[in-house]
This record gives structure tokens, C-alpha cells and sequence, in this order.
């Protein structure tokens, strides 16, 4: 079943609304879904453990529904990097463990399975880790999420030469508009949006432009009406 590792320019660029996104565009077509995020930190504190809002968001769209261990089986409190936060609350998070949980997700059978990463692409998972090696460590294509702000061309770049030079392949890129003050000027927005194009070597599988404020499930249906599934779904 397909199944994809979902990355982003960097930290905020818009990889849960896009995920989440794509999960909502896919039940629109019938389709099970599943989405993970096996490690995320700046998780709430609950009765229950704690809980991520980007997880909460991937859980939502996964029909039939999962527990949320399944989607998030590492959630730390601190909104710092993974690596970090599981220092900070004395756990141990490899590449092997995380590997274990997103393929119990996989053997699922989901007709649509993301898995979103934290951060961006060499987000440092321990210290001889980062979280790029459980995308090669399980062959997933990639989607790359770019925040759409000043700069984000050479970040989306450098990030595809670090996916080719890991040899995973890069099935599509979105973007997303994180800062609206970008798109102000429509005729310079749009030269950027061309130059992304003819410079990423992968499909547009859509732009997302700056949503209002509203709830997970709000904003991941007005994301899926921008979006597009990647080839093979």
C-alpha cells in the first residue's frame, strides 16, 4: 500500500496542515488512511499521557480510527528538538525503535499511509541519529512540505540534494504559504512559485495558500481542496 516519509523546509513549515491535508483529500476519495508521527516533542500534558496537537491532527484523519499510541508512540512535553526532549526525560529514541512501531502502522494495509518527520530533513534524532535514516531505513518516498517565506527556495534545494544524495526517492512538494507577507507582492510570489518548479525535480502536488485560524479538522479540509495525491493513489 502507498506509503510515504513527509518532510519539511524546516521547522514550521507547514508539514501537519499538509499532511493532514493529504489524509483528508484521500478519504474524500473513499480511501483508508493512517497517518503517523512516531516522535514529536512540545506535546501537552493530559490524563491520559501526553499528546501532541500535530499528532491529534494525523489521528483525526486516519479512518478507521487508531489509538493514538499508534500514531504517536514518542511524545515529549518540551517544544524543543527531539533529541533534546528525550535527553531531558531520559529516553532512549533510535532509528531501530522507531523503525519497529511505523511498520506495525504499515503492516495495517492502509490504502494511504504519511509519515510525518519533525523538523526538517537532518532534524538530529540521538547522537549518531537523525530522523531522515527512518525514511531509508524503511525505502519511503518523500513529500516535501516548503514554507513558503524569503529564503525558502535555497532551503527547498538544498533539501532535495540531501534526499538524492540519500538515495530515497522525492515523489512531490507542496507548497505552503507560512508567511503572508510573501505573497503580498503577487508578481514576485509567483516567479518564486516558477523557479521552485523548474528547479525541484518532483512534482507540485499543490499550493496551500495562508489559511485563517480554526480547528484541525477545518484547516485540513480547506488544505485537501489545494492539494493533489501523489502519482499512484
Amino acid at each position: 500500500m502507498p506509503a510515504y516519509f513527509v518532510t519539511g523546509t524546516d521547522t514550521d513549515a507547514g508539514k501537519t496542515l499538509i499532511t493532514s491535508g493529504l489524509l483528508a483529500l484521500a478519504r474524500r476519495r473513499e480511501l483508508s488512511t493512517l497517518g503517523l508521527k512516531p516522535v514529536a516533542s512540545g506535546s501537552e500534558s493530559t490524563a491520559e499521557g501526553p499528546r501532541n496537537p500535530d499528532a491529534l491532527a494525523l489521528q483525526a484523519q486516519s479512518h478507521p480510527p487508531v489509538p493514538y499510541a499508534t500514531v504517536n508512540p514518542h511524545a515529549f512535553l518540551p517544544a524543543i528538538a527531539p533529541h533534546l526532549a528525550a535527553r531531558e526525560a531520559g529516553v532512549s529514541v533510535t532509528l531501530e525503535t522507531l523503525a519497529a512501531s511505523v511498520r506495525g502502522g504499515l503492516n495495517l494495509g492502509r490504502e494511504l499511509t504519511l509519515v510525518e518527520g519533525a523538523g526538517g530533513w537532518r532534524v538530529p534524532l540521538n547522537d549518531h541519529e537523525d530522523l531522515a535514516g527512518l525514511a531509508m531505513a524503511l525505502s519511503l518516498p518523500v513529500i516535501l512540505v516548503v514554507g513558503l517565506r524569503l529564503g525558502c527556495i535555497s532551503h527547498a534545494r538544498l533539501t532535495c540534494d540531501a534526499i538524492a544524495a540519500d538515495r530515497l526517492h522525492l515523489a512531490g512538494w507542496v507548497g505552503c504559504l507560512v508567511d503572508p507577507a510573501f505573497a503580498a507582492d503577487e508578481a514576485p510570489y509567483r516567479d518564486n512559485l516558477a523557479t521552485l518548479a523548474r528547479t525541484l525535480d518532483a512534482p507540485c502536488l499543490g499550493v496551500v495558500p495562508h489559511l485563517p485560524a480554526g480547528d484541525p479538522q477545518t484547516l485540513a479540509a480547506s488544505a485537501a481542496d489545494h492539494l493533489e495525491l501523489p502519482d499512484g493513489d
